[in-house]
């Protein structure tokens, strides 16, 4: 039973990072947490 617990509270985890990673790139915001449109590395 425990197992499945700590299962779901791990996926639910995975799931709320990949979210806010499609939010954040979805704002213009990239991974390097500067302002893409001076990075040359986003492109």
């Amino acid at each position: 039973m425990a197992t499945w617990i700590v299962g779901g509270a791990l996926a639910l985890v995975v799931a709320a990072v990949i979210v806010k990673m499609i939010r954040d790139r979805r704002s213009g915001k990239g991974s390097c947490g500067g302002d893409c449109a001076k990075c040359r590395g986003c492109h």
